[in-house]
Parts: C-alpha cells; structure tokens; sequence
C-alpha cells in the first residue's frame, strides 16, 4: 500500500508538467484528424489491410495535428488572451512559456513529417507538409485580416483523409476528393456557428469571423445555407459517383442526415439566435462522424 501511495505521489508532478503540453495539442480536434484519416486510409487500402502501414499513417498525420495545433496558440497567444473562451489556454495562463510551446511544436510536426516519409510515402508527407504550411501560413495570419479565413483554413482542414488515402494507395483517385469535399463543407456550418456563439469573444480578440464583420447574422446565415446545399449533393457522391464506395443504406442515411443538418442551419437563418447556432453546433458534431460510420459501414 504504502508503494502504491509513493507511485502515485512520483507520477503526479509528471502528470501535472504533460497537462498543458497535452492541451497545446488540442486533443478533441487531433482525434477527429485521426478518424478522418483514417476514414481515406480505409477507402485506398488495396488487398488485405496491413496494421503497421495504417498505424504510422494516422499517428504521423495526428502528430501533424498537434503541431500545427501547437504553433497555432504560439501565434495567436495575444488573441487568447484577450478572450474569455481562450484566455486558461497554456500560454495566456502561464503555465508553459511562449519559448516552450514554439518548440514543442516544432519538434512533434518534424516528427509527424518524418514519420509519414519514413512509414508511409512521400506524397502522403507532401500533403501533411502542404497542411501545416496553408494552415499557419496563410489561415493563421489571415484570421486578423479578413473573413475569407474560413474559407482558406478549410482547405487544410480538410486535408487529412488525402493524406490517409495517399498513405495506402500512392496517388489520389476520385474517392479521395469526394472525402475531401465532405469535409471541407461540412466545416463552413461547423465554424460559423462557433462564431455566432462566441462573436463577441471573436471581436474582443481582434478575429475577422463573418460574424464580427457582419453582425447582424444574415451573411453568416446565407453563407451556413449555401454550403449545406452543397454538402447534400457531396454527401450522397459516394453511392451514386462510385458504387463501389458505398451502398443504398449509405445513400438513405447521407440524405436524411443531411436534410436534417440543413434544417438546423435554415433555423439559424430565420432566428438568428444563439441557441439557434447552439444546436446547429450540435448538429454538425453528431453529422460527421455518423455520416463516416455509415459510409464505412455501407462499403460493397
């Protein structure tokens, strides 16, 4: 008992040092990169899935995430600061120092890169690298400058079933964009919604979010619209571009999950409140991962 009891006492200060490094990561989102990864692995896996191959394809890309993740809140720790949803994050707290983060997320992107190069192949890490690159590059800056932002981080957000798909294949077919189109629209209601619940927390920071530069809701309600109109078709690609990626159980679900998430997004349009935006929030969290089952699940 008494060896139990100083086990514990030795691991805490180590549990408690890993903590904000952990949160620098983001947890939540890495793990939505590493399903979605896999997600594309599954669809360019040819013959009988092999493990190793998979697993270096989703840890290299999540590490990938981490990093970016990581140097994101190095950049942005004036912004943090200065709102109340950011402001406990490692950095505006204290708790790991700007010298820290920079590094600790330079060191965990090089080790992404170079596991997808050494354990998967050279355009999956050519991908990974043109991720990391868009997203502190050019997504990064231009959230304090302009609200096509949105537009321009969900290009590499989106990124991360190519990579999965180039990982087990070596190129990249039509299946792989259709994934990439999923996300990549599926995202616009996602963050918009964010921006209308926290838009004041937005302005206060200094981000250019639709929400901040149009106030009054409808632009944001026009452009959450226009992209679910595009994601229904995109969604049910799949089952009708390419048989062979999914089936009719596919095809139903795609269609009733998104009519369901377009009439969450049209509530927003008409109420423009913040439950409203709230529930169209929990929509979006629900929508993806139980459309990706689905198509998983549905494979021929």
């Amino acid at each position: 008992m008494r060896q139990s009891l100083e086990a514990v006492e030795t691991a805490a200060p180590a549990v408690s040092i890993a903590q904000p490094y952990l949160a620098l990561t983001k947890p939540r989102i890495a793990a939505m990169i590493a399903v979605s990864t896999a997600v594309g692995y599954f669809f360019g896996e040819q013959g009988t899935f092999a493990f190793w191959p998979f697993f270096h394809a989703v840890f290299g890309t999540t590490l990938l995430s981490a990093g970016s993740a990581t140097l994101n809140q190095w950049y942005e720790r004036d912004i943090d600061a200065r709102m109340n949803r950011t402001r406990k994050r490692p950095l505006p707290s204290g708790s790991v120092s700007p010298a820290q983060a920079l590094w600790f997320g330079i060191a965990i992107s090089l080790l992404g890169l170079f596991e997808l190069t050494l354990f998967a192949n050279f355009l999956a890490a050519g991908i990974g690298f043109a991720t990391l690159a868009g997203y502190l590059g050019v997504y990064t800056p231009l959230k304090r400058i302009s609200p096509f932002c949105t537009t321009i981080g969900a290009l590499p957000g989106a990124a991360p079933p190519l990579v999965g798909y180039a990982a087990a294949r070596g190129y990249l077919t039509g299946e792989a964009w259709i994934l990439f189109a999923i996300l990549f629209l599926w995202q616009f209601p996602h963050f918009h919604a964010i921006a209308l619940l926290f838009r004041e927390d937005y302005q206060r920071g200094g981000v250019r979010m639709l929400a901040v530069v149009r106030p009054d809701g409808k632009a944001v309600g026009r452009r959450i619209l226009f992209t679910l109109l595009l994601l229904l078709p995109v969604s049910i690609a799949p089952a009708l571009v390419n048989p062979a990626m999914a089936g009719s159980i596919y095809l139903a679900a795609a269609v009733v999950l998104g009519c369901a998430f377009f009439y969450f997004g049209w509530q927003v349009t008409r109420q423009r409140t913040h439950l409203a935006a709230k529930r169209l929030l929990l929509a979006s969290v629900v929508y993806l991962p139980l459309l990706f089952g689905v198509l998983l699940l549905n494979r021929p």
